[in-house]
């Protein structure tokens, strides 16, 4: 059984190889000479931060068997550069990072809220796990008062635009982040399914 639900600071040591499997997709250059278990360290440190749980973002995790296998991370658009700050913060503590190994490139449009990261550990991939990661993020937006979701998705990864696409995502633009570049997606979303749900 699956359950879908927000992190705790515990989790960060099972979410953190699951947030890397991006980064190494992402073939941010930066990161190339940086040994993982640094890059685990900083991503862990991330996510147990209040920033990352419950103030500036939101991470919510899908659990199997008492195991996280599943993440999904994001904020509304205001406050990327708090979210930003907080992997840089992580990283300060060795000099293996470059300057900024993360990126500062802004990623998210104005006015929505943006789904930074969404992972599924490959071994629960086709259980339908991603899906119901997006199913709960309208939620999270609607709490931080924002009607659009939005997304970035590698042009490399037609699988997982099709699964934005079967969820109301639509291409809004374009945008070129590290060396890759990613169709930039949004979903509007109706408000009012939520306070019909909470009641």
């Amino acid at each position: 059984m699956i359950t879908i639900r927000e992190a705790q600071k515990d989790d960060a040591g099972q979410i953190a190889p699951l947030i890397n499997i991006i980064f190494k997709e992402m073939e941010l250059e930066e990161l190339e000479d940086v040994p993982d278990p640094a890059v685990l360290k900083a991503i862990t440190a991330a996510y147990q931060s209040e920033a990352y749980l419950s103030g500036a973002a939101t991470t919510v995790v899908a659990e199997a068997n008492g195991q996280v296998v599943g993440v999904a991370f994001g904020y509304p658009d205001e406050n990327e550069q708090k979210v930003d700050q907080v992997l840089e913060d992580a990283t300060s503590f060795s000099d293996v990072f470059a300057d900024d190994p993360f990126g500062s490139d802004y990623e998210a449009f104005k006015n929505e809220w943006y789904l930074d990261s969404i992972v599924v550990d490959p071994k629960y991939q086709g259980m339908g796990i991603g899906g119901k990661l997006l199913e709960a993020i309208p939620e999270e937006a609607v709490e931080d008062d924002k009607s659009v979701v939005g997304l970035n998705v590698d042009f490399e990864n037609p699988g997982a635009k099709a699964l934005y696409d079967r969820h109301g995502f639509k291409t809004v633009g374009i945008k070129k982040i590290g060396d890759h570049w990613y169709f930039h997606m949004q979903r509007e979303i109706q408000q009012q399914i939520f306070s019909v749900n909470r009641a």
